[in-house]
């Protein structure tokens, strides 16, 4: 008798820490939401300042799970994200210089695998176009500006550390609107 009730014990605590374990995975049907700011920007240069930081916002929602005996899974949404800069130059006493903005939306995938409790670990691809305004200011520039608006892709690797089932904090490096992202998570 004393047997099963051990065993009952046993098989009710590994089933609810498998249950923890997994509610920090995304699962099919979850939906998130990533709130972030950059650092580092590909965008701009020597001389160039920042007038808005890159600020990202993603959605992801879980279409695959139960992978790899239940340690991972497949999610794919959407990504915004926004920044913009300018440079300016002073030249015999006039100033004069261009202001930039880009704007990035895409589709994203990500497949998600989970080492160790609490902590979300995914890689992925997105394919987005970014929309990039210029304009220029001060005397003796052109009414035009250049700009390079079109397609463009990305890799990444993220990590979404979770506080608790609904909050998390999340970093990610790669090609977007900045080399790192860091920000919150929230699960809808």
């Amino acid at each position: 008798m004393t047997k099963k009730i051990v065993a009952f014990i046993l098989v009710i605590t590994c089933g609810t820490v498998m249950n923890i374990q997994a509610q920090n995975l995304l699962a099919k049907g979850d939906r998130v939401v990533n709130v972030g700011i950059g650092l580092g920007s590909y965008y701009g240069g020597d001389g160039y300042s920042s007038s808005i930081p890159p600020i990202s916002a993603s959605f992801e929602q879980g279409i695959v799970d139960g992978l790899l005996d239940g340690k991972a899974s497949i999610g794919v949404g959407g990504y915004l994200a926004y920044t913009a800069n300018k440079w300016e130059a002073t030249y015999g006493g006039s100033t004069y210089g261009y202001k930039y903005s880009y704007f990035i939306l895409g589709a994203r995938g990500a497949f998600h695998y989970q080492f160790v409790d609490k902590l979300d670990t995914y890689a992925g691809l997105m394919l987005g176009y970014n929309v990039v305004g210029s304009s220029s200011f001060g005397d003796g520039t052109s009414a035009s500006s250049p700009t390079a608006s079109g397609l463009g892709y990305s890799a990444f690797l993220g990590a979404r550390y979770h506080f608790s089932d609904k909050l998390a904090a999340f970093a990610e490096i790669g090609y977007g609107i900045s080399a790192l992202e860091l920000g919150i998570s929230f699960r809808l």
